[in-house]
């Protein structure tokens, strides 16, 4: 589990460049390939919370791309936050994991969106694998 989780904080550092779903990319080979190697193991409460990290740490690395206020109020606001909350959000400061676990980025950055995005739920992977395993 610590090399996972360490490979994934590797892959989700914010300094590395790239676009978001290159990244997503790169995560879903690594979470595919580890769950199909453990996936005979018991471990939904882990993957649980793996999968919920992960989701926190790519809402931490869109909101750092729009690096300027008015950036962030605009992509809230294509997401589908009205203006007067995206505005009052977008200018609350570089307080990245706050924004993202706090107020309603976690909400409209949603397991959803970012499954649209191309992300492979750890879970709900894992469930699928585990269920074939013990067949």
């Amino acid at each position: 589990m610590k090399k996972l989780k360490s490979k994934r904080k590797e892959l989700t550092c914010r300094r590395i460049p790239g676009a978001v779903t290159e990244k997503i990319e790169k995560i879903n080979q690594v979470t595919r390939g580890w769950i199909n190697y453990y996936a005979l193991g018991s471990m939904k409460t882990t993957m649980t919370e793996i999968d919920a990290h992960l989701r926190t740490r790519l809402r931490i690395i869109i909101w750092k791309q729009w690096k300027v206020p008015k950036k962030r109020q605009w992509g809230l606001q294509k997401l589908g936050i009205g203006k007067d909350l995206a505005r009052l959000i977008a200018y609350c400061g570089d307080r990245y994991y706050w924004v993202a676990t706090k107020t309603c980025v976690s909400r409209v950055i949603s397991k959803d969106v970012l499954g649209r995005a191309g992300l492979v739920s750890c879970l709900d992977y894992y469930n699928e694998r585990h269920a074939l395993k013990l067949c």
